[in-house]
């Protein structure tokens, strides 16, 4: 969509839970702006194979595994019969579906909306992203909870569970298109409320992990971080750190947010979702179709590059990712403006690790946040950019601490993006109204 739309698409609500403890949005934001580290120890009540997993290293050609990573320890945490469901079943729901539904209730709260109030098949959407997860015993296997198993561990119950629960009649999708998923879970929430196909829409995404899989799969490729930290855009990133997390907004037409009274966190002015393509392999990021992307979402947004002051970056601490997102980036937000500012380029993996599906999500309410409170949150590891890329050659620069964020005409203008590990891209762009002021 652009400006031009006189009825935008805006965020009314939000809800989070993430590593380090974090379960409300005052959490989560003081975190950030404190720049703290929400990592911790591998999960002890999983079952995994961590003497295994923590001695890879011997394996030769594998890479070394610390004992951390960014972790939701109460993922197991869940009221089952305050959403009426079974006990027994709940065991067998896999906890991405759990956890969702209660940041999803959340952020409806958030948004001044009574989840208990909904009526059954109200005509709203639900768009989630998530990932397949290797979580409890397989199928074939006879147990207490075969019968469950289906609906349980299905990828698309995810989304499917929470319109259950709440008796949401609208399109209820998930989308998986690995770290790409939860942004383009909210283009196409928001794509459905303009071509009419929901009223409004809940929008986000969520991961844990079921099983270590990741973390031997990227051990095996040496593009873990060998020192337990995850180091966005720095001369120091030894690779990427996986961490899990959920964030769930609520999406609807201006006109309705105001008519129901919804506080307005940003209009959401442009989203776009695109692919590499062919020319490598699927898992190696190209700096030609992200900066094709972003060039259509600032277009779709109708508004001027320089506008945008806070970039929340992909940013996973590998060689090849970080340099060619830089070179994209730099190249649509990065000439030189008149006023002398900068647009600062921060990534939420510094903090709590590489969320994956849920990855865009939390980048997506830190840049919100960030809006609320006028200050734009820093990036971990900020002090030794990498020298991979000519920062000289653009005005893009870290926000290696917290720093004032003054509108422009009462808007603060916000832009994040994710890439996934199959090649899909997705970016958008946010217009954050001061507090009294109608953007």
């Amino acid at each position: 969509m652009s400006t031009i739309d006189n009825d935008p698409i805006v965020i009314t609500g939000m809800a989070v839970e993430a590593p380090g403890g974090i379960e409300t949005l005052g959490q989560y934001w003081t975190a950030l702006a404190e720049s703290r580290d929400l990592l911790g120890p591998f999960p002890r009540d999983r079952g995994w194979p961590l003497e295994r997993l923590l001695n890879l290293a011997a394996t030769e050609g594998w890479g070394e595994v610390r004992d951390v990573g960014g972790f939701l320890y109460g993922a197991a945490d869940f009221d089952p019969l305050f959403f009426g469901i079974t006990p027994r079943e709940a065991v067998a729901m896999d906890p991405q579906q759990r956890v969702a539904l209660r940041v999803a209730w959340r952020a409806l709260e958030n948004a001044g909306i009574n989840p208990a109030a909904l009526g059954d098949g109200d005509d709203i959407g639900c768009y989630m992203g998530a990932s397949a997860t290797e979580y409890g015993p397989h199928g074939a296997e006879v147990n207490e909870h075969s019968g469950y198993r289906a609906a349980g561990s299905a990828l698309g119950a995810v989304a499917g569970r929470i319109s259950n629960c709440l008796g949401l009649g609208g399109p209820s999708v998930v989308v998986d298109v690995a770290c790409a998923s939860s942004l383009a879970a909210v283009h196409l929430a928001a794509s459905g409320i303009r071509n009419g196909d929901c009223e409004w829409a809940l929008a986000g995404a969520a991961c844990v992990m079921g099983s270590p899989g990741a973390f031997f799969e990227f051990s095996k490729n040496n593009a873990l971080a060998a020192d337990g930290q995850c180091k966005p855009y720095s001369d120091d990133a030894l690779g990427t750190l996986w961490g899990e997390g959920v964030g769930v907004v609520v999406l609807e037409r201006e006109s309705r947010a105001r008519a129901h009274g919804h506080r307005i966190y940003a209009r959401l002015l442009g989203s776009r979702v695109n692919h590499n393509g062919t020319g490598a392999p699927i898992a190696v990021p190209s700096a030609a179709a992200q900066e094709r992307l972003v060039r259509a979402t600032v277009a779709a947004a109708g508004i001027e590059p320089g506008l945008v002051d806070m970039i929340e970056g992909h940013g996973t601490g590998t060689a090849v990712g970080d340099p060619l997102e830089l070179a994209a980036l730099q190249e649509v937000y990065g000439a030189a403006r008149a006023d002398g500012t900068a647009p600062l380029l921060g990534s939420v993996k510094s903090n709590l690790g590489h969320a994956q599906a849920a990855a865009g999500m939390l980048g997506l309410i830190k840049v919100l946040l960030s809006g609320l409170h006028g200050q734009i949150a820093p990036t971990r590891h900020a002090d030794n950019p990498t020298t991979r890329v000519d920062w000289n050659a653009g005005s893009l620069r870290l926000a290696a601490k917290l720093t004032d964020w003054e509108p422009r005409d009462g808007v603060r203008y916000g832009a994040v993006s994710s890439f996934g590990v199959s090649g899909t891209n997705a970016h958008a762009v946010l217009a954050m109204p001061v507090e009294g002021t109608h953007a």
